[in-house]
């Protein structure tokens, strides 16, 4: 991500990381581990049988231990970030962050290892002894050109992949963009020019990546700081440039541009001036990847060549060349067939599986990425986004199946289709779809009420939803207290920030007359409504969302929820024909349940229990989901026949009767519907797979399950979010995070578009 664009503080920087546990990993057990026995089988006497089965045959420790989808992150911090070099402990937040993405987009589990020696031979002697533990190696941060030499020895001496990202992740990411660049402006790689400014390590990677796919050695010019790299230079060249020196009478970037198709731009900022790109060919290739500015900005280059087709290293533009696309899936795949190595023939195939998914139809949740935009292959789409679900299916594949092809695969799949089928299982869609919603909220930001502005968690969350581009935060509160407690939080004063005095607003007396209409005949005096305008601040904010001041409100963190909810629904009506209930997510480690009402109906009738059923699944899908509903109860389809298991069951012929179009059944006990072994024990059930959506017989029952997991951990609760509302409004339990607090306003500000 781009602190530059999200504005992202030091200060917020720190708390996330600090915050709770410190870091952003820990390890769990995959086994249970919970009497006697559990603990005999998992260590002593248990243990010694995969000991021996692994002294009789090496290759079943990918059967019996984590080798098979463990890969080590190694830094020497010689090269962090564009920070220089800071030292292998200051490192350490960055190899975390990449062990986070390798788990989150491939689920891949990787542990980080910060090796505090700058000399070569050293940091190799270290490294090359970790073949026992890891299934491959993923270097980083790690300086030119002692990177080559580290990553081509460690290669040669070990049978497992190892993989500098730094170069080749930016390399087949480059690769698969250049793909479809030359494909859209009818370019042949045989016989196109190609400028490369840098001479780095990510530099010499992609060149050395395009080549091998058919680029003419002397179709390619390399620049560095002094020039053009030309056969028979001696300043400042080594090996690894001196390899890609060519014959030519260039010898500056402004030389070799004249009449060159493509410019790839690993180096500094503003590098490739006006002048340049108006001597390149006809519709020119622009890569400026220098990060986190490019050699040019978008908007100057498109300026100056109406037929330039571009793409950064930046979020904030179309085609951006993200290593996210590439190594967590290349190294799924190498994996899963056990590869000795990542050779060239995965590479390209990883880059021509990426190119080939941008040319598909592109799924509603990937466009809702991009502000909703109907998102097709084209000049300003030429590669996917991050958070596109069908990349662990295409890359890993593709990387699977090219080191079957070339003979590095130790364990070959023989159902390539059931493999593929197995990849898209491995992650829930739901954190993708998250993300795709916050990214259609920055691209259209909105007014959102925090009810309680003078509280700390509030201001913070303000900021903070300013900061990320989700839209105008307004605080409701005193003004001088409010800028009191931002000046004692070390906060600035942002753009944008509204505070709202209520007993001071100038829109008094119109939601005073709004909320008479509403309640003179449910008991309520015009000085009542007066009383409760200028004093209760969440019928303050919901009357300015009622009324259009602003788009929605979040609030919750001093009021009890009912207490909330009753302000709330004061102003804010249920929409025509549907119930107002609580839904919360469940992000556990393999699935994501849906879970209702969690919020506002004590005992729900048959009715409100198909309805929940009905909105839920709504939800489900819009998030990636096909909503498969359980219906719950303590009993199991009679068994036993209780009066309260009745509701249940009448709750499920309405559903019959409304002839909906997703999978639901019940009654039946949760144990049941999560698990496939149980449920198969009821083989006239209508699911055909656990379910993924629960409807909770009662407010007890479904407030007792999400507070136990939220308490206990192994798992994310999200919210409970309120649905049915005419107007977005969600409350925060009282003891929510700033982040909580800024995620709920998030997803509020969602509703609200």
């Amino acid at each position: 991500m781009d602190n530059k664009k999200y504005n992202i503080s030091d200060l917020e920087a720190l708390k996330f990381h600090a915050s709770g546990r410190p870091g952003k990993l820990e390890i769990r057990a995959t086994k249970p581990l919970t009497s006697q026995r559990d603990l005999s089988l998992a260590y002593s006497p248990g243990v010694a049988a995969p000991c021996l089965e692994i002294k009789r045959n090496p290759s079943l420790a990918y059967d019996y231990t984590a080798k098979g989808n463990l890969v080590a992150i190694i830094s020497n911090g010689s090269a962090v970030l564009g920070l220089g070099n800071l030292g292998a402990i200051a490192s350490k937040p960055v190899m975390e962050g990449k062990a986070v993405l390798f788990k989150r987009f491939a689920d891949v589990d990787g542990i980080d290892l910060e090796v505090d020696t700058q000399e070569v031979g050293e940091f190799i002697n270290c490294v090359k002894y970790l073949g026992a533990t890891f299934g491959g190696i993923n270097l980083e941060d790690i300086k030119a050109p002692e990177c080559f030499i580290i990553e081509q020895e460690l290669r040669e001496i070990m049978d497992i992949p190892v993989f500098h990202d730094d170069q080749h992740g930016t390399a087949i990411i480059t690769a698969a963009a250049l793909i479809n660049a030359l494909d859209l402006t009818n370019r042949d790689i045989n016989k196109t020019k190609l400028v490369a400014n840098g001479a780095g390590a990510a530099s010499i990677a992609c060149i050395e990546l395009i080549k091998k796919m058919g680029m003419p050695h002397k179709n390619i010019t390399m620049c560095d700081t002094k020039g053009v790299i030309y056969q028979g230079r001696k300043e400042g060249m080594n090996q690894w440039k001196s390899a890609h020196a060519i014959k030519t009478e260039a010898r500056t970037l402004q030389d070799a541009m004249v009449g060159v198709d493509i410019f790839l731009g690993l180096s500094i900022k503003d590098a490739l001036s006006p002048e340049m790109v108006l001597s390149m060919a006809e519709k020119p290739i622009i890569f400026a990847m220098a990060n986190p500015d490019p050699e040019i900005i978008p908007e100057v280059a498109k300026a100056i060549r109406s037929d330039v087709l571009i793409a950064t290293g930046r979020s904030d533009y179309p085609n951006q060349v993200n290593n996210v696309l590439g190594f967590p899936y290349i190294f799924r795949g190498a994996l899963d067939v056990r590869a000795s190595t990542i050779n060239d023939e995965m590479k390209i195939a990883a880059a021509y599986a990426i190119a080939e998914l941008a040319r598909e139809d592109v799924p509603d949740e990937v466009g809702a990425a991009y502000a909703g935009q109907t998102l097709k292959y084209g000049p300003e789409y030429i590669i996917p986004a991050p958070f596109d679900p069908r990349l662990i299916t295409a890359v890993a594949k593709a990387v699977a199946k090219a080191a079957m092809d070339s003979g590095v695969a130790r364990h070959p799949i023989i159902d390539v289709e059931a493999y593929g089928n197995e990849l898209s299982a491995r992650l829930d869609p739901t954190s993708a779809s998250l993300q795709a919603i916050f990214e259609e909220v920055r691209a259209h930001p909105q007014r959102i009420v925090f009810a309680e502005g003078e509280e700390e968690k509030s201001i913070r969350a303000a900021v903070s939803f300013s900061n990320a581009g989700y839209g105008i935060p307004i605080l409701l509160g005193r003004e001088e207290k409010v800028r009191e407690r931002m000046v004692i939080l070390g906060l600035p004063m942002i753009d944008g920030l509204e505070i709202h005095n209520a007993k001071k607003s100038t829109s008094n007396r119109d939601y005073t007359e709004f909320l008479y209409k509403r309640l003179q005949r449910k008991g309520a005096l015009y000085r009542d409504c007066q009383r409760m305008v200028n004093q209760e601040r969440n019928l303050f904010a919901a009357c300015m969302v009622a009324l259009g001041d602003a788009d929605a409100m979040v609030t919750g963190l001093t009021r009890n929820y009912y207490v909330a909810l009753e302000e709330i629904t004061r102003v804010l009506d249920p929409l025509p024909n549907e119930n107002v209930f609580g839904l919360s997510l469940l992000l556990t480690r393999n699935r994501t349940l849906f879970v209702a009402d969690t919020a506002v109906h004590e005992l729900p009738k048959p009715k409100q229990l198909a309805d929940f059923a009905i909105q839920a699944a709504s939800v489900a899908t819009r998030m990636g989901h096909e909503p498969r509903v359980a219906l719950l109860s303590f009993s199991n389809f009679g068994n036993p026949m209780l009066e309260r298991s009745q509701l249940t069951r009448d709750a499920v012929l309405i559903l019959d009767e409304r002839e909906v179009s997703f999978e639901y059944d019940g009654e039946m006990s949760v144990d049941v519907a999560l698990n496939s072994e149980l449920l198969a024990l009821y083989p006239f059930c209508r699911l055909s797979a656990p379910a993924n959506i629960l409807i909770m017989p009662g407010l007890h029952s479904s407030q007792i399950a999400t507070n136990l997991l939220h308490e206990l951990g192994g798992g994310t609760v999200i919210g409970p979010l309120l649905q049915g509302l005419s107007k977005p409004a969600q409350i925060v339990p009282m003891g929510a995070s700033v982040s909580d607090i800024v995620n709920m306003a998030a997803l509020t500000a969602h509703e609200a578009r």
